[in-house]
């Protein structure tokens, strides 16, 4: 953000609180957090499957942004964990076939999560799992590498740590066996309480299976858990996999014949954070051109 009218760097100026003999207090807000929350109430609407939590409608008042998300009132699946201490192998299963469905979902229409762990996975009235929190997820095309190192330190793929670019579909696989692991173990693969060590840990892919795990688990779980992202095995192997095919109910994503994004525009309008349309386009029209694009070469 500009110079522009009413903005200094990347703050949008307001109503002015206080005035002095030789100064004014002005309330400001920060463009770049606002263009984020708008990115992740866009992504969400873009993302229509059974997985992933919904949002039916955006109402914005001067001051504040109101979402209406779908109800999901089974918590965190993180709660649970610390409840239950770890999963039994179907349900952990099921849950991970579940999340699988979705990201796949995700990154079939050029959007990578990036920030995959239990505390961002919602659990239905039945059971079921539902992604939420897209708030530092990116748009992008098949080939693009990211540069943006974020995600939360345990569940980060090695290669986020490094200075060079990755592949967000990639980073979000291995934020997936972290998550299997926990469910499986109740414990994670790599924890540490210095971060250094804890960084080392991953980028060696330096953990230790409990003496429970099956051979099918260790054998998939090392897979998803290679270091090397070009190693790294892909969705659609893991889906094939011998232990992951086990009472195995694919779930559909659908296009929504009624979405738009009228009702987000009005509510930041209407809002003291502006939001530009076109960028609004762009953003659906780069999802729309991945989805193509992936799915012209599978």
């Amino acid at each position: 953000m500009g110079h522009g009218e009413n903005c200094i760097g990347k703050y949008r100026l307001g109503r002015t609180i206080g005035e002095g003999t030789f100064a004014k207090v002005k309330l400001a807000v920060d463009g770049l957090n606002g263009r984020q929350v708008q990115r992740e109430i866009r992504t969400m609407k873009l993302l229509y499957h059974p997985n992933i939590v919904r949002i039916h409608e955006v109402i914005g008042t001067k001051t504040k942004v109101y979402m209406v998300m779908e109800y999901v009132p089974g918590g965190q699946v993180s709660d649970k964990l610390s409840y239950v201490g770890r999963f039994m192998e179907n349900e952990a299963r099921k849950l991970f076939q579940q999340l699988i469905d979705a990201v796949d979902y995700c990154h079939n229409r050029g959007v990578c999560h990036r920030d995959l762990k239990p505390e961002n996975l919602l659990l239905d009235i039945k059971g079921n799992l539902k992604v939420s929190d897209f708030g530092l997820s990116a748009l992008r095309k098949p080939g693009d590498m990211l540069s943006t190192a974020c995600g939360s330190p345990c569940y980060v793929a090695p290669e986020i740590l490094g200075d060079i670019g990755y592949d967000g579909a990639a980073a979000d696989i291995w934020s997936c066996g972290v998550i299997l692991f926990e469910l499986l173990a109740g414990t994670l693969p790599f924890d540490d309480r210095s971060i250094m060590n804890l960084y080392r840990k991953i980028l060696r892919a330096e953990y230790k299976f409990p003496a429970w795990f099956t051979e099918n688990q260790k054998r998939l779980l090392t897979r998803i858990l290679e270091p090397n992202p070009e190693k790294r095995i892909t969705i659609p192997e893991i889906i094939e996999d011998p232990w992951y095919q086990i009472n195995y109910k694919p779930a559909c994503g659908f296009e929504d014949e009624k979405k738009n994004h009228d009702d987000v525009n009005t509510a930041f309008d209407a809002s003291e954070v502006k939001y530009k349309t076109a960028e609004a386009k762009n953003d659906e029209q780069l999802v729309n051109e991945s989805a193509n694009l992936i799915n012209s070469g599978k």
